[in-house]
């Protein structure tokens, strides 16, 4: 019997494969092509109806390794890396240094000058009394049920692997990314709806895409990309819908489909078959749900002014219809098009960033409350790395009123299901430059949301190329200190 508790499936021998019978290979792939099932370009989310000891791959829900405080994730990436001295962390000794050389502490990617206070307003919030920047003000207003860290650090200044590394766990190869990890340790709960879902609106670059990834685990496990700049369900979801087969001529469709596809897979050892399989019977079953679950017309009106205007409100109040129907892990991704990497005006470009948000995630941590479910779902919140105290200058020396790469040092807050609110853990230096007080490695946050959702990161291995391996590596430990 399989259980991810223990061991896993993978090639833990390595066996040698057949030689695949490719005489059918052409005439089988033009009829999967015309068969009316244009549907598998949603990702390989689900699977069909299967128990976890029939299929490894299995997507039905699964009992954690404990009981878990949180059931479910809603991870807010801000991608670029908003800085923390003017969000989350403040710096008033950066006023007093204001205009003069830090000197060579550490080094910066590109280079800087002297130091470079925020133009942010601080000021204290909730019975906690901790300081947050106005520009996240009504996120503050929620700080009692938050636990901001301080002293998170990264592996590098640059973007790709330290979106890889706070994405996957990993900054050099691409790995599973935490959802599909979170999807095969607990499943899901809604087998009408992918258990892992990005949105990440005016769409992303191709290299962005090993963020949501499986990596080494079985493709059902990936996430599934959703361009919630859209309304329409057909431009949010590609393909949702069969302009030329009826519901019933479909399910003959996959019916056959599957009988077919059993008995080719009966000769051979190849998950990427039964990942498409699987994607064509999500696709059939998520006509019939996706168009309510992402229907935000659906919500009163003073839901909908809760949360605001823009594609941020909205992908945000979608996410919420999706957790509350069983969706295991939504990622909703901010700065695609204009990212948080903000090198030159700083005080303009964040506060325009953080306006977009603001209210949202406010809103959200609200509506989950009234709706009982904010105790059971956990926020995070965060983006790969920070930002410098130190202002960047251009190629002639000049101040550009930005902010360079800052891996050293930088924050990221959870609340919800488990987290001990009103709290901050570790700190940066009085400048904000580097952790210098309890440092938390991304491994150590990876390691602290499964737990949370009741699963030991370190029993949570799958086995591949003749290792186990799992989200932290070798690494991580669990923050018990911000747990409730």
């Amino acid at each position: 019997m399989w259980s991810p508790r223990t061991e896993c499936p993978g090639d833990e021998f390595n066996p040698p494969r057949r030689r695949a019978d490719v005489s059918g290979l052409f005439s089988r792939r033009n009829w999967l092509q015309r068969s009316g099932l244009g549907l598998g370009s949603l990702g390989l989310a689900s699977l069909f109806a299967q128990s976890a000891e029939s299929s490894p791959a299995s997507l039905d829900n699964r009992a954690s390794h404990f009981t878990g405080r949180a059931k479910r994730v809603i991870h807010f990436f801000l991608n670029g890396g908003p800085s923390h001295v003017d969000t989350f962390d403040h710096k008033p000794l950066l006023k007093e240094y204001a205009e003069k050389s830090l000197g060579p502490n550490l080094t910066t990617e590109r280079k800087t000058g002297a130091a470079f206070p925020s133009p942010f307003a601080y000021r204290r919030y909730g019975e906690s009394g901790i300081e947050v920047s106005e520009i996240f003000a009504k996120t503050a207003s929620h700080v009692d049920d938050m636990a901001i860290i301080r002293s998170m650090h990264a592996q590098v200044p640059n973007h790709e692997p330290s979106l890889m590394l706070m994405n996957c766990g990993d900054s050099v190869q691409p790995r599973p990314s935490v959802g599909a990890w979170v999807l095969y340790g607990l499943g899901t709960e809604n087998q009408n709806l992918p258990g892992f879902i990005a949105m990440c609106p005016n769409g992303y670059p191709i290299k962005d895409a090993e963020n949501w990834q499986s990596g080494f685990l079985p493709g059902a496990y990936q996430g599934t990309f959703i361009d919630s700049q859209y309304r329409q369900l057909e431009r949010l979801i590609e393909n949702i819908r069969s302009s030329h087969a009826s519901h019933d001529t479909q399910r003959r469709q996959l019916e056959l489909l599957r009988q077919l596809n059993h008995e080719h897979q009966e000769s051979r050892l190849d998950e990427r078959l039964e990942a498409r399989i699987q994607s064509f019977e999500l696709a059939f079953r998520m006509q019939m749900e996706a168009a309510d679950a992402f229907d935000i017309a659906q919500e009163p009106r003073h839901i909908q002014q809760m949360y605001g205007d823009g594609v941020h409100a909205r992908q945000t109040l979608m996410a919420r219809r999706l957790l509350e129907r069983g969706v295991r892990y939504v990622q909703l991704w901010h700065g695609a098009g204009q990212p948080w990497d903000n090198h030159t005006q700083i005080e303009s470009n964040h506060r325009k960033l953080a306006g977009e948000i603001d209210q949202p995630i406010a809103a959200l941590m609200t509506d989950l409350k009234q709706r009982g479910l904010f105790d059971e779902t956990l926020i995070v919140w965060g983006g790969e790395f920070g930002r410098t105290p130190t202002v960047e200058l251009n190629a002639e020396g000049k101040a550009q009123l930005g902010r360079d790469h800052n891996h050293y040092g930088f924050t990221v807050w959870l609340a919800g299901g488990g987290i001990k609110g009103g709290t901050t853990y570790g700190a940066t230096d009085e400048l904000g430059f580097k952790a210098v007080q309890n440092p938390v490695s991304v491994h150590d946050l990876h390691a602290t949301i499964l737990h949370l959702l009741g699963l030991d990161h370190e029993r949570l291995t799958y086995r591949y190329a003749g290792r186990d391996f799992r989200l932290t590596d070798v690494h991580g430990q669990v923050l018990a200190e911000i747990l409730a």
